[in-house]
């Protein structure tokens, strides 16, 4: 007996000191948050507080506020941006936050990129304009040395007479209506350098040879002579999308100066307020270069250029225009565009950063498209952000703050996915899952704008996003879509990353090849990289299953080599891949080699880089690469077409089969991608955390490979909140599997042990019986939407609530309710799962009065306990179909509801354009309703 009562004790002191299995307790930065669009902020405090307390209830966790152009007819109610009245409801709107538990950003500028009528013509964006002339010798240039700046207006709104526009633009009033996106005025541009250049390559600076009248008194010594004239211009952009008192010039990104004196405009509207509660600051993609021309210059840029480079660039301006020998003009090109990169980098970005920092406040920013390394633009925030849909361009910021150890890399997500109002939040997950499988772990949609309480249904809308407002029909539904991202993000935003391989960006090659402009934009992955070893290196190794991070010059300068394996700021890792490349820096080869000696191995895939980049001492410094490239080759030995070199205490490898490399570089792959399910895997305290994701075509139910070890694992459905511990086994290789069942378009969250857990046990089921179709009467009652609501109706076959008979139910967006009563199936089971059948588009299930679900597909089924089913039930689904319908039963009635000043609801498909804006009134009825079968089956636990 004795002997009895102490095993008891011991187990119940094991079960106490194991650790408890569990959700995160979610927080609101868990939850996602969204862009939050103020149209003219046409707010109110009342407003405010009645927008903030629905996307509370709906399960968003924070706002981004984003002011942008105004509604026609509401002048009256505009509030200009940063004035007293705007900061008083920006007050109240931080004060919610607080009451409310939800975060608050500001998007630093009224509208993208920065700028505002703050902005000065010295501060703004600046051009580069060239002219050459020829003299030989002895001749003297009779031409005035000029460059007149013609005309240019672009506006999306009303155009304007440019003559009639004062200089600078920031004095006319009305820009709402006109909504500029560039402007330039007729003006002569100031001569920034007059250089010469001999056939024999001699060059002479002739800038103060030229007078107040552009006249050059200087006569050409013997031989041909070409001059070059460059003359700083204004690029003109203006912030695009901009709210009343936000209209302006986009601030020069190359300039210190430039950022300092903008945000110098902000603490002086701060001073005198409370912004405690604020998180911090947002700023929207570069996208200066979308216009006329691109923004390619900066007053400082000669001076910045021969600091950085080592050589005076006014003595290769020949080579810069492209215009010399083809290898010259790389060289003199990369140096520039890298030096473009440089100033992005550590004036712009890190300026703002420090500025946002010295305030207790993060900085989040959309770094791709700029003309610079994005790898490193992205790090020098705290927040990088991404766009798009393809897990390689997200990359780009999750490997920034995976490699420099942030916490979170965030997306705007689901921009415009589908045409307007055709989305559905079944759409919208499997987007989210993209942005989860590429490393991001902080969502804010795109997104939702404010709209007050007494206006007509739609409310107010922009035009570049998936409508996640209120007055969409799926609202209802949306709560079902946030629990899901909170789930999944309590996950992903703890630990730190866990991947294997740093794959070298190699963009010195894209430094170094012109294309069509001086400067190149980074935003993912570009077709320029089509066919490279690069492309093929980042799209292989994510298709089999090895988990890798992109890395710059840069971060590997800052990398350590530490018992033979890579320390970055943010990770651990176990190899560096560098894709053949025709350019590197010397100091970068020489870092590689330097981790190897120190312990590393360093994977050479598809040749070693061909030459030096730069122009600066390039000759020298490509007789050392060659020299230390011929080393590695004379020591390589060879096996099975990969070569193997030892440098100090680690190994140099080289070949074409990435999975020969990995091997022997000691780099386990994710065998579940061959099965197809995809991954993201993280590090925690005590194993890992999964996110995976079934993209597939076909469910998949069986043992699962993981490619980490572990005693225990668990797993937890994010779109139900069910968990629970889960059968595993040894593979005869040695790996851990686990068992699973998961469905095309479902996701979970694997969590491994390496010590023991307690908990409950994940129970999956199967069918012990065939489907068994409910049937009777339904009554169908519309109970939320419009136009009207339809009359309730009684049938007993599901279909269409558009076929129902008649125009209402044609035309009606919203939330019908189908209940039916029926009796439990006969037969013993251990639960029992009801299958909605076709669903257009989401649904709430209530069993008995309980809800027992959110679906919002792609499928439709809901699994309940046994106990969970009486005698007789009453089962009621409410279905809520898109807004496409009213839409367009508004646009074929001509009911007014695009009335907004700049981009009045532009069309994402010209097929649904009509005079020059969107419009429906074409469309056909969207499918609505539920049409089944709808199926109760009686399931028993999986052995």
């Amino acid at each position: 007996m004795v002997k009895k009562i102490l095993i008891l004790i011991l187990f119940s002191s094991r079960a106490l000191n194991a650790q408890q299995l569990s959700w995160p307790e979610i927080t609101c930065e868990n939850k996602p948050w969204t862009r939050w669009w103020w149209p003219g902020s046409i707010v109110t405090p009342a407003d405010i507080t009645a927008n903030m307390e629905k996307y509370k209830e709906a399960g968003l966790g924070g706002m981004e506020i984003a002011v942008i152009y105004g509604v026609k007819g509401q002048e009256d109610r505009f509030i200009n941006y940063l004035s007293p009245k705007w900061m008083d409801m920006f007050i109240h709107t931080l004060k919610e936050g607080e009451r409310l538990d939800m975060g608050i950003e500001l998007a630093n500028a009224s509208g993208w990129p920065f700028g505002g009528p703050w902005v000065s013509p010295d501060d703004a964006c600046k051009n580069i304009n060239y002219k050459t002339y020829t003299l030989k010798t002895g001749e003297t240039l009779n031409e005035k040395i000029e460059f007149i700046q013609q005309p240019l207006v672009r506006p999306v709104g009303e155009r304007p007479d440019i003559t009639k526009l004062k200089y600078p633009i920031s004095r006319n009033d009305n820009l709402q209506l006109y909504a500029l996106d560039q402007i330039r005025f007729e003006m002569p541009l100031p001569l920034k350098v007059l250089m010469a250049y001999s056939e024999n390559n001699q060059s002479l600076d002739l800038t103060d040879k030229v007078d107040a009248d552009g006249k050059l008194d200087w006569v050409a010594p013997e031989g041909e002579w070409t001059l070059y004239a460059l003359f700083q211009g204004w690029h003109g952009k203006m912030a695009e999308r901009a709210g009343p008192g936000g209209e302006g010039d986009v601030i020069d990104h190359f300039s210190a100066s430039a950022i300092d004196n903008y945000l110098k405009h902000f603490d002086e509207i701060f001073k005198d307020y409370d912004l405690k509660s604020l998180r911090g600051y947002f700023n929207d993609s570069y996208e200066v270069d979308d216009a006329s021309g691109q923004s390619d210059w900066t007053p400082l840029l000669f001076d910045e250029f021969k600091s950085r480079r080592g050589y005076d660039l006014r003595d290769h301006l020949p080579a810069l225009f492209q215009k010399d020998t083809r290898e010259k003009n790389e060289r003199v090109l990369c140096d520039y565009r890298e030096t473009i990169s440089d100033l992005l980098l550590e004036t712009f970005t890190t300026h703002w950063t420090a500025w946002a920092n010295k305030q207790g406040k993060t900085t989040r920013n959309q770094s791709h498209g700029s003309p610079g390394n994005i790898l490193d633009l992205y790090a020098a925030n705290d927040i990088p952000e991404t766009e798009g849909n393809e897990i390689t361009r997200f990359k780009f910021a999750s490997s920034a703050a995976n490699v420099t150890g942030k916490k979170y890399a965030s997306a705007e997500a689901a921009t415009w996915l589908n045409e307007h109002f055709s989305s559905t939040l079944g759409d919208v997950k499997k987007t989210l899952d993209l942005f989860f499988l590429g490393g991001i772990n902080h969502i804010f949609y795109h997104g939702t704008c404010f709209s007050p309480a007494n206006e007509p249904w739609p409310g107010f809308h922009f035009y570049a996003a998936v409508e996640f407002n209120p007055s969409n029909s799926f609202w209802n539904d949306f709560e079902g879509l946030n629990n899901y991202v909170a789930r999944v993000q309590s996950f992903l935003q703890r630990g730190k990353p866990d991947n294997d391989i740093l794959l070298y960006f190699p963009v010195y090659d894209r430094y170094s090849d012109y294309g069509r402009d001086m400067l190149e934009h980074f935003d993912a992955i570009s077709q320029r990289f089509n066919g490279t070893p690069f492309k093929t290196a980042s799209d292989d190794l994510l298709e089999k299953g090895y988990a890798y991070d992109f890395v710059s010059d840069l971060q590997l300068k800052n990398t350590k080599s530490v018992n033979g394996l890579l320390q970055t700021t943010g990770g651990t890792y176990r190899t560096v891949l560098v894709p053949g490349s025709k350019y590197i820096p010397l100091k970068t080869f020489e870092k590689l080699l330097e981790l190897a000696k120190e312990g590393a191995y360093i994977i050479f895939y598809d040749g070693l880089p061909e030459n030096v980049s730069g122009f600066a001492d390039y000759e020298s410094k490509n007789r050392l690469l060659t020299q230390l490239k011929a080393r590695i080759k004379s020591a390589a030995s060879e096996n099975q077409n990969l070569k193997k070199t030892p440098i100090g205490k680690g190994y140099i490898l080289s070949g074409n089969d990435l999975d020969k490399l990995m091997s022997d570089a000691g780099v386990v792959r994710e065998t579940m991608t061959d099965k197809g399910i995809k991954f993201l895997r993280r590090k925690s305290e005590t194993g890992n955390y999964y996110f995976v994701s079934n993209h597939g075509n076909d469910s998949f139910a069986g043992w699962l490979p993981l490619g980490r070890k572990a005693s225990v694992t668990a797993l937890f459905n994010p779109m139900t909140g069910e968990y629970g511990q889960t059968e595993t086994r040894i593979a005869p290789d040695g790996s851990v599997e686990i068992y699973l069942k998961i469905k095309t378009g479902e996701s979970f969250i694997i969590e491994t042990f390496s010590t023991s857990v307690a908990g409950k046990k994940y129970i999956f089921f199967e069918q012990s019986s065939s489907p068994l179709k409910i049937e009777g009467m339904w009554k169908v009652d519309f109970i939320e939407g419009g136009p009207v609501l339809p009359a309730s109706k009684e049938i007993s076959n599901l279909v269409l609530w558009t076929a129902f008979g008649g125009e209402q139910v044609k035309d009606f967006s919203g939330t019908a309710r189908y209940t039916i009563s029926f009796k439990k199936p006969a037969g013993k089971a251990d639960a029992w799962s009801i299958c909605l059948g076709k669903v257009y588009e989401s649904a709430r299930v209530t069993l008995n009065g309980k809800e027992i679900a959110i679906l919002i597909g792609p499928d439709f089924q809901v699994t309940v306990d046994k106990k969970a089913l009486k005698a007789k039930n009453t089962l009621e689904i409410k279905i809520s179909n898109l807004m496409a319908n009213r839409i367009a039963y508004m646009d074929r009635n001509n009911i007014v509801w695009k009335k907004f000043y700049n981009v009045n609801m532009a069309a994402r498909m010209r097929q649904n354009t009509k005079n020059g804006i969107f419009d429906a009134s074409a469309w056909p009825q969207g499918e609505s309703g539920l049409i089944g079968p709808v199926t109760i089956t009686a399931m028993k636990k999986s052995e």
